[in-house]
Formats: C-alpha cells, structure tokens, sequence
C-alpha cells in the first residue's frame, strides 16, 4: 500500500493500482520508510509498540504473576527486611494514565504495600521514571533517548519538575499513613549531562517539603547526579530530617572495570567504595548512607562460584556500612543469562551468601 496525503488532514493507505503511482509534484504520495532510530526497550516503548489494548493485557499478566504475595513471604523468611520498588509518574494518574501507558500499576503497588505489612517487611517508594526524563535512559521512559526533566514543559505549559512535585504529593498522600512505608525516593539517577545540581537542589527541598505536609518520620531519599559527586548533596543534610543519600555501586558498567581481575575488583570495593561511604557517613550532616542499588555481576569472564562469592561477601561487607543499609538490584529477572542480577537465584545457588552476622540490610 502506498499512502495519499488526501487532504492536509488527512492521509490514507488505499491505494489500490498493481503499478506505482505517479511521482510528480502534485500526486500528493509518498513512501513510508519505519527504521528503528533508538535501541530503548522501557515501559514507554512495550506499550506504544503493542497498542492499548494488548499492552494492558501483556502488562496486567506480568503484574499478576511475576510478583507475589509468596515472594514477600520468601524474603521475609530469609530476613530481608525491606524492599525498594520503582514507579513511573503515571502511577499518579491511574487508571487513566497518559498515553501510550496503560493502567495497573496503582493497584500492583497497593498489593505490594498489603503483603509488605503482612510479613513486617517496609517498603521504599522509588520514583524511577519522571516526565521528560532526569537521565535520558529506558528505564526513567525516555521516548527518544533524550532528557528534558530539567528544563521542558507539557502542552499546557507545566514544568516537567512541577508535574514531578505533584506525582510526590500523590505518593506521600497516599501511602504516608501505612505501617509498611519506609520513605520515598524523590528521584532517581539523574544525570549530571542533563540536570544542573541547583535544580536538582531546589527539586529536592521542594519535595521535601511537600513530604513533610504528610508525614514528619518517612525518611526521604535523595539520588545524587549519576557522573557527580555525592557529596554534592551533603550541605542539605543541615534542612533535611530523616533524610537519605542513594548511592548506587556496580562494577559492571564504564572502562573502569572492563579489565579488572577478581582480586581487582574485590580491592576497589574494600578501599574506594569503603572510602566513599566512610566520607559520606563522616560528612552527612545528619544524612544516612544507603547503597540503594548493587548487584554481584561484574565484567570478569570465567569466574568461578568461589570468586562470585568473594565479591558477594566484600560488597556485604562494605555497604552493611552504610547507615541505612542497602537494596540488592534486583530481586527476580526472567532472563536465566544474567542469572547473577538475580539475587533470589544468586542466593539459593550459593553464588551469593548470606553473612553469618546474618544480611546487614
């Protein structure tokens, strides 16, 4: 089919003839070319390429089967004590979130809270994806790869941070009075290319607020900028109460580890990492510590089961240091490839082990 450009608002695909049609300036048809410009695969791309309707069915099923009330259950069995969950900024519209995004994720999260309290676990709010984009990446739904949380603006004129302050507001309204909060993370992982730290400052102190209207004890996390330095954000510590600092370690991503050894790799735990938590714990002004994201994969080919263990054991180590503890990225994935990102089959295959201090988390 070839596609007419009928009138200026409208275009068909009923072309019919066996032969091409004319080319000449006033056929008014053209050839459409789909080439795949962007490599994303988030949320925002799942369901603008499968449509609303198959998109709320493939998500519903995923939402009702790949967690559970069971998995709290397990965790709280094997004393974990606390989950951090990531939410897009639609929650705060559902069930009619805007589009391509599909509802179901208010309801995903209100079970969360359910089976949380159940097994005296405590939930941390993670507000992975803001509109626009703080990171430019798949997982905080860019459409296109590009970040303009910092600076752009909807159709009508809002600012994407005063659209993000109102998702906080949502949250903190709705969920400030369970037993199974533990704090909610204002933002995650912006990116230093894109969001110039005074910004990110008064989005902070603006959310804070706004946490405090509901609740004087949820503890507040604050992510720092993702190529920056945290100690950027300690100064806040002097306005902040029951406030956080997000820190977020892999050795997995950049050139940094690409050719690191075993013992490399265990080293730049023991000492940087180490390093860098002592410096923050020492110079927070009041703010805790949490190492809001680790895995023990890194970029070492070959590695036996006794060297993931080593690694597990000096990251444990090191980020039970922090002073509110740590979240394991992440529980569950589907994909038995990259089954060291899974720390649930990390464990129960003994490539990950638990402390005999028990988990410092």
């Amino acid at each position: 089919m070839y596609l007419q450009a009928r009138d200026v608002n409208k275009v068909t695909a009923d072309y019919m003839s066996s032969s091409e049609p004319d080319w000449g300036d006033n056929s008014a048809t053209f050839e459409m070319i789909i080439t795949i410009a962007s490599p994303l695969h988030g949320e925002y791309q799942l369901a603008n390429g499968f449509g609303p309707v198959d998109a709320a069915r493939v998500l519903k099923y995923h939402r009702d089967s790949f967690i559970s009330a069971n998995d709290f259950e397990y965790l709280s069995k094997i004393g974990i004590n606390g989950v951090r969950i990531p939410v897009g900024y639609w929650i705060a519209s559902d069930p009619h979130p805007p589009k391509p995004f599909v509802p179901g994720s208010l309801q995903a999260l209100d079970n969360a809270f359910l089976w949380a309290e159940n097994n005296d676990m405590k939930i941390i709010i993670d507000l992975h994806a803001v509109p626009g984009s703080q990171n430019g990446q798949e997982h905080s739904a860019s459409i296109d790869g590009v970040s303009q949380w910092a600076t752009g603006r909807n159709d009508y004129g809002k600012s994407y941070i005063d659209l993000t302050l109102e998702v906080i507001e949502f949250l903190a309204s709705r969920y400030s009075g369970r037993q199974g909060l533990y704090g909610i993370e204002l933002l995650n992982e912006p990116m230093i290319h894109y969001v110039p730290i005074d910004t990110l400052k008064s989005y902070y102190r603006k959310g804070y607020e706004i946490m405090r209207r509901y609740s004087a004890e949820t503890y507040v996390l604050i992510s720092p900028l993702v190529g920056g330095d945290p100690g950027d954000l300690l100064d806040l510590g002097n306005e902040f109460f029951n406030s956080i600092i997000d820190l977020h370690y892999y050795n997995v991503f950049g050139d940094t580890f690409s050719n690191m050894t075993v013992q490399q790799n265990v080293d730049y735990v023991s000492v940087n990492r180490h390093q860098e938590i002592t410096r923050l714990n020492q110079r927070g002004n009041g703010l805790l510590t949490f190492v809001g994201e680790w895995t023990n994969e890194w970029a070492v080919r070959g590695a036996s089961q006794e060297d993931y263990q080593r690694f597990g054991q000096v990251q444990l180590q090191m980020y039970g240091q922090a002073t509110a503890g740590w979240a394991y990225w992440n529980y569950i994935i589907d994909d038995p490839s990259n089954n060291h990102w899974d720390f649930k089959q990390s464990y129960e295959t003994r490539y990950l082990l638990r402390p005999s201090s028990g988990w410092l988390h």
